[in-house]
């Protein structure tokens, strides 16, 4: 009996701190479908999402985002792997980084991604 108002008790405290006491859950996936590149300008799939196909992309051509963008998270579904870069030009000066085809998803990524290529498999 002691143990269970004891126990009653914590889950009550529990149950008052705020949610930032609390383990912060893993951000949700984004809607990606089979076959497309997603990028999202915001950490944790949020805000502004833009789709590439492979069907609407050259092979290993640099495909800088359009002007004033960039990318915080994404979702790689081509079955391809793509490279991600910080410089809109594809520089390896800036950052960059590859990731596999077959269903990566990273909600943060290390640098704005404003550029990006679609490899052979």
């Amino acid at each position: 009996m002691r143990t269970t108002a004891l126990a009653a008790g914590v889950l009550a405290v529990a149950a008052l701190l705020p949610q930032s006491a609390h383990a912060a859950a893993p951000p949700r996936r984004g809607e990606c479908a089979a076959g497309e590149l997603c990028l999202w300008e915001k950490p944790d799939f949020k805000g502004a999402r833009q789709t590439h196909e492979l069907a609407g992309t050259d092979i290993e051509s640099c495909v800088p985002l359009p002007a004033g963008t960039d990318a915080q998270a994404l979702a790689n579904r081509t079955g391809r792997p793509v490279t991600t870069y910080q410089s809109q030009e594809c520089a390896e000066t800036g950052e960059f980084e590859t990731y596999p085809g077959g269903g990566t998803w990273v909600p943060r990524t290390s640098y704005r991604v404003r550029a990006f290529k679609m490899w052979e498999s």
